[in-house]
């Protein structure tokens, strides 16, 4: 029962990313807690989301999730990206927060689950394990910031 949880959330983050990205770019270019990111083209920052969305199935899945985590963001250049148009990293930190919040509010928008009691359990461990996803991007997102911040001297 579980697997078939979790697949249909695995399987709604891939194919309404979209979706869900361009509700994220709309938060975090209305929030306070976020000035920096109205300045970055809509492309780009949608760009970051969308591979994070589409790529969650990969590193919820994944046997080691936290490389998996870094693979996606080093491949995507999320960090590298963000850092380099000089996004504060709290900003940044504070946007991964908005992305996985907004997994769950279109989610349950869209009434993706309709659940009893007996589901309840796994839907809470699923819930579990995407959270364990963004606090590793978080984690190495703000490793690499202070990487970077060493070689460039800022």
């Amino acid at each position: 029962m579980q697997k078939a949880i979790v697949d249909k959330l695995m399987d709604f983050c891939h194919l309404n990313g979209q979706q869900i990205a361009e509700l994220w770019y709309k938060a975090i270019c209305t929030s306070p807690k976020t000035p920096s990111f109205c300045k970055m083209s809509r492309e780009g920052c949608i760009l970051h989301a969308l591979t994070l969305y589409k790529n969650m199935g990969q590193m919820f899945f994944s046997d080691d999730c936290y490389k998996t985590v870094e693979r996606v963001l080093d491949v995507g250049g999320f960090v590298e990206d963000f850092y380099a148009r000089g996004i504060p990293v709290e900003e940044v930190v504070y946007a991964l927060i908005l992305m996985r919040r907004h997994i769950w509010l279109y989610a349950d928008g869209q009434a993706l689950f309709n659940l009893d009691v007996c589901d309840m359990y796994n839907y809470v461990n699923s819930t579990n394990r995407i959270l364990l996803v963004f606090d590793y991007a978080t984690y190495i997102t703000s490793s690499k910031y202070r990487e970077f911040a060493a070689k460039t001297g800022k």
